[in-house]
């Protein structure tokens, strides 16, 4: 993505999101400075379009006309990259059919690597722009896309290729994860170490080579990998330099969310079983929690996470769609912060701290996205709403006016000034 040289932001009104109680708060009208991809200056200058042309005759503006202005909203868990549909699964449940029985029938997450085996980078690309796009929609500057439906050393690496490759057909930043330790493949099903072995010895090395991935992340539960595969794994991560990250607490406790801790994580994904022992761990190691609503739905469950030992023990929680064929085929974050207050209970601010700071400390970025602060980069969501409640309120009225990657003006809704033309 080429930034443009300079944009400046007028009338708008900010939340910034930084900490503390402030950081919620709507501000008065800022002009804000916007240049090589950062944010330089925020000031209270109520500059018109006719001032900053007289200043400035090549300078770009955009005139926010007082409208609310977020940090770019940050999706921390998705599975964006992969073939096939199983929508006939879904109808197929409903009608009364066991899961098991359609995984006898080739079904279940295995059709899935089935299709996606079957599929080039390019057409794995060309399919997840189109769940990219309903991201980007509702404000989505950032977005974490993990591979898994590979499980083989050249099925990982081409999941991975076509994740960064959406980055040059649309203004998005995409973090890259390998979760190749997401379900045994069929070629190691009695032998399940042995392919962990292969994730250690081969695929992680050669991720890291490559520069295709920053995290590392392991399904670590009863239907996945136990703890002592998934250590492995995070070793191994760590060897080569990467950070960890864990689906862990889904169905049981098994204690991946500790162990997760342990190796610092950037965070534990799912976590409805997650118990006090292992919220301390997090708070601890500052691994934020991450919420998946969407599964939670999906699935019908009932055990919901631990949400009040969260907040007791300052551990960050985090929300994210985790787009997926399976479990949770939505792509709108915003679904997902109103489904987080609506069936976990959390409050708005919560919501929006989940998929902005929060989001960004889930994926390594703490320090320059999921705020509005001078030096962070220049990601934001510019919103016809009057109060920022309203992201986590309403769902499905079109809201977004303009979204900001890297200081590029991506998405207009048609209160842009551009002096530079």
């Amino acid at each position: 993505m080429n930034s443009v040289s300079e944009l400046t932001l007028i009338n708008a009104c900010l939340v910034t999101m930084t900490p503390g109680a402030m950081g919620y708060q709507i501000s008065s009208p800022k002009t804000v400075q916007l240049k090589a991809g950062k944010i330089v200056s925020i000031s209270n200058s109520e500059l018109t379009c006719k001032e900053v042309k007289e200043e400035a005759p090549q300078r770009r503006v955009y005139d926010c006309k007082n409208r609310l202005v977020t940090p770019g909203l940050i999706d921390c868990h998705t599975h964006l990259v992969f073939a096939g549909n199983r929508s006939n699964e879904f109808e197929m449940r409903l009608n009364g059919v066991h899961y098991t029985e359609i995984a006898k029938q080739g079904g279940g997450i295995l059709s899935t690597v089935h299709a996606t085996r079957n599929a080039t980078v390019e057409q794995l690309t060309e399919l997840a722009l189109h769940r990219l796009i309903g991201l980007t929609n509702t404000g989505v500057t950032s977005v974490e896309i993990k591979s898994g439906y590979g499980l083989t050393l050249d099925d990982e690496i081409k999941m991975l290729r076509a994740a960064k490759a959406l980055e040059h057909h649309m203004h998005v930043k995409v973090e890259t994860t390998l979760l190749a330790a997401h379900t045994t493949p069929p070629e190691y099903k009695d032998n399940p170490d042995r392919y962990i072995d292969l994730i250690c010895e081969e695929i992680i090395p050669l991720v890291a080579e490559e520069n295709l991935a920053s995290s590392v992340d392991v399904f670590c539960e009863s239907i996945g990998f136990n703890l002592a595969q998934t250590e492995k794994v995070f070793r191994a991560a760590k060897q080569y330099g990467l950070h960890v990250k864990g689906h862990t607490e889904q169905l049981s406790n098994l204690g991946g969310s500790a162990l997760t801790a342990a190796f610092n994580g950037l965070s534990v994904d799912h976590i409805e079983y997650l118990d006090e022992k292992g919220v301390a761990a997090l708070a601890q190691s500052n691994t934020v929690a991450t919420l998946l609503p969407g599964a939670f739905y999906f699935l019908r469950e009932t055990q919901r996470p631990p949400i009040e030992l969260l907040r007791q023990h300052n551990v960050p929680m985090a929300i994210a769609t985790d787009f997926n064929p399976g479990t949770s085929p939505f792509a709108d974050l915003t679904m997902m912060m109103n489904m987080s207050c609506t069936l976990f209970g959390l409050t708005p601010e919560e919501a929006l701290r989940g998929v902005t700071c929060n989001a960004a400390k889930a994926i390594g970025h703490s320090t320059t996205r999921g705020q509005i602060e001078v030096g962070f980069d220049a990601d934001l969501a510019i919103w016809d709403i009057s109060h920022p409640a309203d992201l986590s309120y309403q769902v499905g009225i079109p809201r977004l006016a303009a979204r900001i990657v890297d200081g590029v003006l991506s998405k207009d809704g048609g209160s842009c000034y551009d002096i530079g033309k």
